[in-house]
């Protein structure tokens, strides 16, 4: 009997291959995200070895180590007399400083097989004092060819001339570099020593005889390894970052690995309850519950199997076609490898996790009485509530996930604490948001009909299509549940990612406002400004959209009558920055007080000088300067860092009556457009204001900017999209729902039909119930992911503010919607194809 079971349960699936594929879906997706995540670290290593290596491929040998003595330049002359070596160059990359800016003054030959740059302008250098510039180098500083400037760097200390002999096109451009011959850039700097040298052997030479010679004309301590060596050490850094991050991708496949088994044990509960009399059949003529049990595993691992291999199929033949399409237009994107291992361990995990999502509906639909055979219907209604042990392990759940949240309140970090581990808070944050999810998957069944509700009440007053869409999900609240869950897990991820990255931006955006409150800044290295600059640069109207002048200095004293207050002998840096003249100053955050209030007599201090002093937002004291005394409030306390690095912030009138010189020492400036040329013209317009003034620096601090934004815009896609698999698997989830109910509900189908109900509206009768999947899972996904992630940000200890984006959640919620509602639009049009009089014919 057991055989014979087995036999026909198994071979009544493989006669159904598209049944048996809607139902194990969920499972070919997640076989194919995994597979296509492992396809796809392949391609990313390979593609990182085969061109991130910054190593010329006709290198042979490389003299030097970055953990070693550095060669000399003896050495490289040495290594260049060698018999057999074509040519041998040294690397080296040096600070430059300029009366405009910075240059990193990077070693390169400019030509031949090892040069790393090509001249596209002008001439390449050749003599001391010479160098070739980037295209945004040249635009950044207002440099050109024939362009002198003075700098220092290196073992150079007095400014020496350099003249701009060219210009050069590298593998990238930050817009501060610069290149000369390694012996020009080591006799300008007065250097001795390179980095490493670079050696390419003669045609037809032996590579290991060249290396014996060249380790003879070099100290014994000189490590000397093979280009090829080089090369793939660097590619193998750049491909262990890849590793680590994939990683990360791992955690969140996991997640939509076990989204894909909870949306698999629904299908199943519905597959099995809609073929309930013909198990009760099997009982009837002797078939026991082990057998029934069996047999439904064993389909359970025919559709896992199926699945996984399809799954996989279809993984591999994307990431073999993907990387050929990218080449054809001119992307540099290597193909992956075959990992059989990979394939066959992914088609195992398929068939195990199909097998443990079965059995819980296996156990449940074996339980079936030999007398549901007598039923007219060959489906059985599920059942609405849970049972009490159900009930009792859930509440458990919620209780665990309470006291862990609570746990990992109590361990978050004081607002002025300096050490601070958040390994174990984020531990317990995790462990908190697993217990609240499976929590979720206990009590999803009672939750549903009071959320629904609520979200349901706009549904209801469309009219009767909406309330019975509503009731038919109400009706059966299992079911809604098992779907709605695994939609909630993925709104709960990507709602945490939405306002996680949105609190990031907000903390980004208050550092900006400190560090880099402008585009541009102007500074006189410890001077002062001439005046003409100042004049000039107010101005470039056209250029520059607002100029801010102001004044440091590093010396003013905070006093308490007689008493110094402080442990600094030299006193605090304090500037008269105009903080209403600036666009950020509405990112600006306070710890104590308001900035409001801030004017003569008046001042700001940041969060050290503040806790150095002991002094808090209303308290008296008084600014002292070499002999002078200013009476003073303090306004209000920064959280962190003040405006460039101050530590007090007072008004102009404030250091006029201590006796600061009225010259400005710097001046901020934001571009009056936007975008490179924006930047550009605004860079162009101070050039042209500081003029030949000495020791007048330029600082462009918009790209600090940019670089942070970017960033944190790259971290919240990444996030994001990774989360998004757990949704991918959700809309999967609710469109095999919808589906195997419409072959559920045939007979309702056709008596809606007969008593009138049009096709259309059965069709939006059935695509609204897939979106109230979503409207349930979105509502409480956010419910939890709102509170998550404020609890995560708090817990990374970064001080970041808690930030509800108001429209990306509400776009997110309607997105999801939408999405849900999609996938049973294919269902719905199935369902309004059916003749009346066929559908009320059928076994429903």
């Amino acid at each position: 009997m057991r055989a014979t079971v087995l036999r026909t349960q198994t071979s009544a699936a493989a006669r159904r291959p598209g049944r048996l594929i809607l139902t194990g879906l969920a499972i070919l997706v997640a076989s194919f995200v995994v597979f296509g995540t492992v396809l796809v670290q392949q391609i990313t290593e390979r593609t990182v070895r085969d061109n991130l290596s910054s190593t010329p491929a006709a290198t042979d040998l490389v003299v030097g180590k970055q953990d070693q003595p550095p060669p000399t330049v003896t050495e490289l002359a040495h290594v260049r007399a060698v018999p057999g070596v074509a040519e041998a160059v040294g690397r080296m990359a040096i600070g430059v400083s300029l009366g405009e800016g910075y240059l990193n003054l990077q070693a390169d030959p400019g030509s031949g097989p090892l040069a790393t740059v090509r001249v596209i302008e002008g001439r390449y250098p050749d003599q001391p004092g010479e160098i070739a510039i980037t295209p945004r180098t040249a635009e950044r500083l207002g440099l050109s060819v024939g362009t002198t400037t003075n700098g220092t760097g290196g073992e150079l200390t007095t400014p020496s001339r350099l003249t701009v002999t060219g210009v050069v096109e590298p593998g990238a451009d930050a817009g501060y570099d610069a290149y000369a011959p390694d012996r020009v850039v080591t006799s300008w700097a007065h250097l001795n020593a390179v980095e490493r040298v670079d050696v390419r052997v003669a045609p037809g030479g032996s590579t290991e005889a060249i290396r014996q010679r060249v380790t003879a004309a070099v100290s014994g301590g000189q490590p000397i390894r093979s280009g090829a060596e080089v090369r793939q050490a660097e590619a193998n850094a750049a491909a262990e970052e890849v590793g680590q991050l994939f990683i990360l991708v791992g955690m969140f496949v996991s997640i939509a690995v076990v989204a894909a088994a909870l949306v698999v044990t629904s299908t199943f509960r519905i597959v099995f309850a809609q073929r309930m009399r013909q198990l009760a059949l099997l009982r009837a003529v002797g078939a026991s519950r082990g057998t029934l049990v069996g047999a439904l595993t064993a389909e359970g691992a025919l559709t896992g199997l199926v699945a996984g291999i399809v799954g996989v199929a279809g993984a591999l033949a994307l990431g073999y076609a993907l990387p050929a399409i990218l080449r054809s237009t001119g992307h540099a994107v290597s193909s992956p490898g075959l990992p059989l291992a990979a394939a066959v361990a992914v088609v195992i995990g398929a068939v195990v996790i199909t097998v443990l999502a079965v059995l819980a509906p296996a156990l449940s639909a074996a339980r079936v009485s030999p007398l549901e055979a007598l039923r007219t219907a060959s489906t059985t209604a599920g059942r609405r509530g849970i049972g009490v042990l159900r009930l009792v392990f859930g509440l458990l759940l919620v209780a665990g996930a309470v006291l862990t949240a609570v746990a990992t309140v109590s361990q978050l970090p004081e607002p002025e604490q300096l050490m601070y581990d958040p390994t174990g808070p984020l531990l317990l944050l995790v462990g908190s948001g697993a217990l609240a999810f499976f929590a979720l998957v206990a009590l999803g069944p009672l939750l549903v009909r009071p959320v629904l509700a609520v979200v349901g009440w706009p549904l209801r007053q469309l009219g009767p299509l909406g309330r019975m869409s509503v009731g038919v999900i109400g009706g059966a609240p299992r079911r809604a549940a098992a779907v709605s869950v695994v939609v909630a897990l993925g709104v709960t991820l990507i709602s945490g990612v939405v306002v996680g990255g949105a609190s990031m931006q907000v903390l980004v955006d208050r550092e900006m406002a400190l560090s880099a409150p402008t585009d541009f800044e102007v500074t006189s290295n410890g001077g002062t400004l001439p005046t003409a600059v100042v004049t000039r640069a107010e101005a470039a109207r056209g250029a520059l959209a607002r100029v801010v002048p102001y004044r440091r200095i590093d010396d003013v004293t905070l006093m308490r009558g007689a008493d110094r207050l402080g442990d600094v002998e030299s006193g605090y840096p304090t500037n008269d920055l105009d903080l209403k003249a600036l666009p950020t100053t509405g990112d600006l955050d306070v710890a104590q007080g308001t900035l409001a209030d801030r004017g003569p007599g008046r001042i700001v201090l940041n969060s050290w000088v503040a806790r150095d002093t002991g002094l808090r937002a209303g308290d008296t004291v008084t600014l002292t300067l070499a002999a002078r005394r200013v009476d003073v409030r303090v306004t209000a306390v920064l959280p962190g860092d003040g405006p460039l690095h101050a530590g007090v912030l007072t008004d102009p009138a404030d250091l006029d009556r201590l006796g600061v010189p009225a010259a400005y020492t710097g001046l901020l400036a934001d571009a009056a457009g936007s975008g490179e040329d924006g930047r550009t013209a605004g860079v162009q317009a101070l050039r042209q204001a500081i003029g030949g003034s000495d020791g007048v620096g330029l600082a462009v601090l918009a790209d600090e900017r940019d670089r942070n934004d970017e960033v944190v815009r790259t971290l919240v896609w990444i996030a994001a999209g990774l989360v998004s698999l757990t949704v991918l698997i959700a809309v999967v989830g609710v469109g095999s729902t919808t589906a195997l109910s419409v072959v559920e509900r045939v007979r309702e189908s056709g008596l809606l039909r007969a008593i009138g109900l049009s096709r259309t509206g059965l069709r939006t009768m059935l695509t609204a119930e897939s979106g109230l999947y979503g409207v349930i899972g979105a509502t409480l996904g956010l419910l939890l992911g709102v509170p998550y992630a404020w609890l995560a940000v708090q817990t990374l200890g970064i001080n970041a503010p808690l930030t509800v984006p108001v429209l990306p959640l509400v776009g997110l919620f309607v997105t999801l919607v939408v999405l849900t509602a999609l996938a049973g639009v294919l269902p719905a049009r199935r369902a309004s194809r059916v003749s009346p009089v066929v559908a009320l014919g059928a076994d429903g």
